[in-house]
């Protein structure tokens, strides 16, 4: 049997007024986990020179991440664009005599693309961007009246929860009416 040893304990002190001065890189209000997100970023992407890791820090930044969620998905967003683009790169580099090669790397980049348009799916879902339209009709007939009501409720209202808006409900139409005149 093996002596079982103790693992020496960490100390994590947390801000508790953070200032975020870094919050439009990653999303949070904590500067080292907008300074550790952006640095796994660049080391994902193998950017090897100050330029490089200048334009992935810009990239974050242009597509404004609001929250730590925000920020991941796009972190992740970036990394698999680069590895995306790099394994197109590496497709085309190979010669045409390595058609496995070249199609395996297309296989690669391929998978990579479809990760990014995902992401970019979830970080447009996650924005409010995937919105759903509820129609809902509800159709009363009387004797010799009917009447058509519609009310369309989009998104934001449903996430509040309140009635719907001038601006979402239709006014009702009514249709036929008594004697063959038609009511508006």
């Amino acid at each position: 049997m093996s002596k079982l040893t103790k693992k020496p304990a960490r100390t994590v002190t947390l801000d508790p007024n953070p200032k975020g001065e870094l919050k439009a890189l990653a999303g949070s209000n904590d500067d080292k986990w907008n300074l550790r997100l952006a640095n796994l970023v660049v080391e994902a992407c193998a950017a090897k020179t100050d330029e490089s890791t200048t334009a992935m820090c810009r990239a974050m930044v242009s597509l404004a991440p609001a929250d730590p969620v925000e920020g991941i998905i796009v972190a992740q967003l970036l990394a698999a664009n680069e590895a995306s683009l790099s394994m197109y790169r590496l497709a085309w580099a190979q010669p045409p005599e390595y058609f496995q090669a070249r199609a395996k790397y297309m296989q690669l980049a391929d998978k990579a693309s479809r990760t990014a348009l995902m992401l970019t799916e979830r970080l447009d879902h996650h924005r409010g961007r995937g919105q759903q339209q509820i129609v809902v009709k509800h159709v009363t007939v009387n004797a010799d009246q009917a009447m058509v009501a519609e009310t369309i409720t989009t998104a934001p209202a449903l996430q509040s929860r309140s009635q719907p808006t001038l601006d979402q409900v239709m006014q009702p139409d009514l249709v036929g009416g008594g004697g063959g005149q038609e009511t508006k």
